[in-house]
């Protein structure tokens, strides 16, 4: 079956560039209306303009498509409820949402001012929330939605000198997690992207060689696929990144239960410590706090 977004509506943050414009391309390409969010800041998110957005909506409505666009910033709640509000007015409904919207602020972890923290973490993080929020009352009473949120590699493994961008990163993986067990008994399912792309955000982090490979474009089928009535799943990140898709998923090893009714002492846990980190036999972590706590402690007799 072709995978198509014929009669559905999204909002895509950040789509007047990079990825997020991708994005919106492809959706209409598939049928959707998009709402391309754009507030037109510099990278580090300074300044505005409406250009970006209205070049996107214009090509889309060149090639036959349906489109509007926004210029609110996502870091503001009454700007994330009008780009909803917008969605509503002008379509009648919202069906997808993208968070894509991000600045970058990198600085070493020394160097690293508390406002530049802060203000990565209010547009990636704080932003999604907004969004999200205004978003999913809509999509509730629908029952019907798909919400990606875009993580990074920077938060999953690591990056030198994007403490802040990881740090809100892998919020998104968290939110992403709660919203995924809170929505899929209304049909509303939340996944994540976790892209590699050469846009103006990464060309400075680019390595050389690869960066011929790394287009925008490439990241783009797995996002419409997890936006499309196609995609059962909630709750998975996917990696796209120069061509290859994968699953990126938390594991955890086999562990060492000790009886939770007797002490444990601090010897006790180093003499288990190479059982306790080992990841030989490991499994994906279960949804919910107590992953499989209750089987370990009935295997015990406890339960």
């Amino acid at each position: 079956m072709p995978v198509n977004l014929s009669g559905r509506v999204a909002l895509i943050t950040g789509s007047g560039s990079g990825l997020g414009r991708e994005h919106a391309l492809l959706f209409a390409k598939l049928g959707a209306a998009v709402i391309i969010n754009d507030l037109g800041s510099s990278v580090n998110g300074g300044g505005s303009s409406s250009t970006a957005a209205d070049q996107v909506v214009a090509e889309i409505v060149a090639g036959g498509g349906d489109a509007v666009a926004n210029y609110d910033s996502v870091a503001d709640p009454e700007g994330a409820k009008r780009m909803v509000d917008l969605a509503i007015e002008r379509f009648g409904r919202l069906d997808i949402l993208v968070n894509n919207a991000g600045i970058l602020r990198d600085r070493s972890f020394a160097k690293m001012a508390a406002s530049d923290f802060e203000e990565v973490i209010k547009v990636h993080l704080l932003g999604a929330f907004y969004v999200t929020n205004a978003a999913w009352p809509k999509m509730v009473a629908q029952e019907y939605g798909r919400v990606v949120m875009t993580t990074s590699a920077a938060g999953i493994n690591g990056n030198f000198g994007q403490s802040n961008y990881g740090a809100a990163k892998l919020g998104l993986v968290g939110m992403m997690n709660c919203l995924a067990l809170e929505g899929k008994r209304y049909n509303v399912l939340v996944n994540a992207i976790s892209p590699g792309a050469l846009t103006r955000m990464t060309e400075a982090v680019a390595p050389g060689g690869i960066a011929t490979y790394l287009r925008a474009d490439l990241v783009s089928p797995a996002v419409a696929w997890l936006c499309s009535e196609r995609c059962r799943e909630s709750g998975i990140i996917l990696s796209a990144m120069a061509g290859f898709y994968s699953r990126v998923a938390a594991f955890e090893g086999p562990g060492v239960q000790f009886d939770p009714v007797e002490p444990v002492s601090v010897g006790a846990f180093d003499a288990a410590y190479d059982r306790i980190a080992t990841l030989e036999g490991a499994k994906p972590v279960q949804p919910g706090p107590l992953g499989e706590l209750e089987p370990r402690l009935k295997a015990l007799g406890r339960l």
